[in-house]
């Protein structure tokens, strides 16, 4: 049996009910997992090539990553402070996934 494949979203302009809002927030928050997939693929790849484990949590850059961010929040017209919290969080995650992995490189 093969499912009908649903429409595409509405753009958030065209939404005139809550079911239209939702699918498109669902169908953002598929993408947005593909998109951490690749992100957390680069954290691989960074536990791969650093040499020590202290090389992992890197504050300078961190903050850069952030301060990236916020610039392009703020050129689209989104709150930058908002976009900072959701980064410190996201690159956070991307640390402890990155420690993982260097350490499981380092015993497998």
């Amino acid at each position: 049996m093969t499912s009908a494949k649903s429409p595409e979203p509405k753009s958030p302009e065209q939404c005139q009910t809550m079911i239209e809002v939702r699918a498109g927030v669902d169908e953002t928050d598929r993408a947005l997992v593909a998109l951490l997939v690749r992100r957390f693929g680069y954290m691989d790849a960074a536990a791969r090539i650093k040499p020590d484990r202290a090389a992992v949590r890197d504050e300078a850059r961190k903050a850069q990553v952030i301060d990236n961010v916020a610039r392009e929040a703020e050129a689209v017209g989104l709150d930058p402070d908002r976009l900072r919290a959701v980064w410190d969080v996201l690159v956070e995650q991307s640390i402890a996934h990155e420690l993982d992995r260097w350490d499981n490189t380092r015993t497998d």
